[in-house]
Order: C-alpha cells, then structure tokens, then sequence
C-alpha cells in the first residue's frame, strides 16, 4: 500500500521551503509523479522525493532542469545558492535569472493553465510573443527575492472534492457572473485576469472526478465553459492572447460536450472578435461564420451578435457590400431580438452594444472614403446607452467615436469627445482600451498645430504610459 507522502512545513527551514514548492509544482501543477519527473531531468524518484521531505540536498546541476521540466522559469536556479549554496555566490550568473518587472517582481514566464491537447501558439500578428506563468503557488519563492517584504507562503492548493454537486455548479456560475461583471467595470488585466485564471485552473479539475453523472456533468461542463469564456475575454482584453485563444478553445470545446449551442456560439463570437483585433479578419470571419451553423438553434440576438462579427472581418478585408449586407443582416436579427429568450450571458447584447459593434464595422468603411455619418451615429448611441455596468464598452465607443471626427469631422469636437473617454480609460486596466487610445493620438497628429488638439495628445501620451 502506498505511503501517504509527508506533511511539509516550509517554515520549518529554507530546505523544506524547497521541497514543499517543489512538491506543489510537479503534483498540483504539473500532475507528475516522483517517477515521472525523475525521468524528465534523469534522476530517480527517490532523489526527488528526498529533496521533497527535505533530508536530501538538492545537487546545484539539478535546480536549472527543475526549471525546464516543471515550467518555472529559473526559479529553483537562482533560489538554490539561497538555500543550499554559499551565500556569496547567491547572486552569480545574473543572466540566467528569471527577468524582472521594474518593481523588482519576479516576471512570469511560460503558462501551461490549461491542456487542450492543441496547439495555442500565437496566432499571426499576435502582440504576445512570451506565454505568462502564473506563481500565485509559488509567491513564497518570488517573495524571497524581495528584501523588507514579508513572506508569503501558498504551497498548498485547495484539495477537490470526491464528487461534484449542484451546489459547486451553481458557484461556478456565480463565479463567471462575478468576474465579467469586474471584467466589464475595471478592465481585464490586474486582480480580474489573476482571480479569473485561478479559479479556471481549479474548477477545470472537477472535470475529472469520476461518478459524475448525467444531467449533472451536462451542466457542470455548461458551467465550466462559461467560466472559461470569463477567463478568454479577460485574456484578450489584457492582450495576453495566446492564453485568450487557449481559454476559448477549452470553452468552445466544453460547450460541445455540453451540447450547449448558445455558449458555443459565444464562444466563436469572440474567437472571431479576437482574430479581427490581431489582423487576421479571414480567420475572424470563419469563426463567425462557424458560430452561425445551425443558426435555426440560436436566438435572433446571439445570430445579431454573430453576424456583426461577419460584418468587421468583412470591413477589415475591404470588401464594402459585404460589409453593408452583414450590418443589414445583424440589424434584422436585432429587430427580433426577445431578450427573455436569451441565456443570461446574452444580457450584455443590448441596444448599445449592438450599435457600438456595428459602429465599429462602419468606422473602418468610414476611414476608406465612405460616408462617417453612419459609424458616428452608432457610436453616438452606444455612448448614449451604455450603462455605468459598461464602463469600457462606452469608453471605446467613445475613443472610435473622437478618431473617427479626428479623421473625417472637427477635430475640436473629437477633443471634447477625446477627453471624456480618457476620464474612463484612465480607471481601467485594459490594453484594448489603451490602444484604441493610441490611435486616437496619431490620429490627432494631423491637427497638433490646434492647441485643445495639442493637450489631447499629451494626455493620451500620458494615461497609456500610466
């Protein structure tokens, strides 16, 4: 019968600090055995599980192919002179240390948050060209490095429970709810991208407990990929979008186990949102079209939010009828919209969102020559509409709204309009948002002799450098 493994205490001393981060990283992380991960880095399973209970010193050639098999980044490198070495040394060969934020922090390196069995490898024109690795588990380590700062030790993960109930599905529903809600007010990079990403990781382990039966693992996979899609947008509004594309695939992928053909359509919708904001409009527009197919099963408002994202992968490709006849199309379907007919996701698909997406696909016909009267009037009414439940919604309906006057209109009403996106964008942690800034600035550029226009571009410069 097997031993129960040992209780650590990583108080006790640095070496069972050590072993107990290391334990976390190769069972709760990596789901490794001692024999698995001695076979990665060409050890015996004894030797890591007597570095682990901490009565074995672990040998300094060791630390850096921990590194790589467990994804850590250097971390147990540059923590073995701490615990193990001269202290004198503890800070040689400073180049293979993981790289720091200016704030002395320990960067993340590579994430492996979720196995699709996939690839999720940046897609062309992606802004992230490094996955992030998340060391919420690990903060005891990256603290260590810190002088002055209190350690903070997180070895421990919270244990699953043996089966799954009603009660844990309904709180992934509330979770979802919660985090878009934060995902909507703040943006979603910081405190919302980190508290979404932990709570997919664990309740994606629920999905593996046996004995769950049906209806309940019908649901509890409906639940998950809501979840996911909370975590996707959270991603791709932070611009992390390889872990975007990764969270959406999981979703799209737990939705059809599922069977849930109202969250597989989200979940195509924003992997076709996602594309045509990375410059791949042909690629956004298979995925919409994908979200179409068998449209019979879909309500009038999630075919409108579908075919608005056909109607911007058409504008991106330049193809101008194509894009009227998606923006005519969207618009019937919204005429027919019943909002009680709606998942309660769908709830944010309303008469603003509906004219700012359809603005959106407007405004790129409108820098091309065509008329701006059509986007600006969208734009005006998702501004108008949007709630305070929206902020960032209204905010970038705002931004578009400025560029587009910067460009085709009076440049002295794109700074009033300007200015109060920038009271909005200046409270969100959101890299979409900021970019749709910088636009707005080099849009502007074409008029810096006027002074208003001048204090625009200054401001700008100085909120997306915040």
């Amino acid at each position: 019968m097997p031993q129960r493994p040992k209780k650590l205490d990583p108080t006790a001393s640095p070496k069972w600090k050590f072993g107990a981060v290391l334990r976390h990283w190769r069972k709760e992380v990596n789901n490794l055995s001692c024999a698995e991960l001695g076979k990665l880095v060409h050890v015996s399973d004894d030797t890591i599980r007597s570095i682990e209970v901490g009565i074995r010193k672990c040998p300094e050639k060791l630390a850096p192919k921990l590194d790589e098999a467990l994804g850590t980044d250097g971390v147990f490198e540059h923590w073995w002179p701490e615990v193990f070495g001269d202290a004198d040394n503890k800070r040689r060969d400073a180049d293979k240390h993981p790289k720091r934020s200016p704030d002395g922090g320990v960067s993340p390196g590579r994430s492996r948050m979720l196995d699709l069995h996939a690839s999720t490898s940046a897609p062309a024109g992606s802004a992230e060209s490094v996955h992030r690795r998340n060391f919420l588990a690990a903060a005891s380590v990256a603290t260590a490095f810190l002088p002055g700062i209190p350690s903070l030790t997180l070895t421990e993960a919270t244990p699953l429970p043996t089966r799954v109930k009603p009660r844990d599905i309904e709180q992934i529903w509330e979770a979802a709810t919660v985090i878009s809600g934060w995902d909507n007010s703040y943006g979603g990079g910081g405190m919302v991208r980190e508290a979404a990403t932990a709570q997919l990781r664990w309740v994606a382990g629920l999905l593996h407990l046996n004995g769950t039966n049906e209806p309940l693992r019908s649901e509890l996979f409906a639940a998950v990929s809501r979840l996911g899609l909370v975590v996707g947008a959270s991603d791709f509004d932070s611009c992390h979008h390889d872990d975007a594309q990764a969270a959406f695939v999981f979703a799209a992928r737990c939705a059809e186990e599922a069977k849930e053909w109202h969250l597989r359509a989200k979940t195509y919708s924003l992997l076709a949102r996602q594309q045509i904001w990375l410059g791949n409009p042909d690629e956004g527009l298979t995925y919409a079209e994908l979200g179409l197919a068998r449209s019979d099963r879909l309500t009038a408002t999630e075919q409108a939010m579908l075919q608005t994202a056909r109607a911007r992968a058409f504008a991106k490709l330049g193809q101008v009828q194509q894009t009227l006849s998606a923006v005519s199309a969207a618009d019937d379907a919204f005429a027919k919209s019943n909002p009680s007919e709606d998942p309660s996701w769908m709830r944010y698909y309303d008469v603003a969102q509906h004219n700012g997406d359809t603005g959106h696909a407007l405004y790129d016909l409108a820098l091309a020559g065509h008329d701006p009267a059509r986007a600006s009037d969208r734009f005006l009414t998702a501004v108008q509409e949007h709630t305070d439940a929206y902020v960032r919604s209204r905010a970038m309906s705002r931004t578009k709204l400025a560029s587009l006057l910067m460009a085709r209109g009076d440049p002295r009403q794109a700074v009033v309009i300007g200015h109060d996106a920038l009271d909005e964008v200046g409270r969100l942690r959101s890299r979409r948002a900021a970019d749709d800034l910088r636009e707005l600035g080099a849009a502007a550029a074409e008029h810096s002799r006027i002074g208003d226009v001048a204090d625009l571009r200054e401001r700008i410069a100085a909120t997306v450098q915040a």
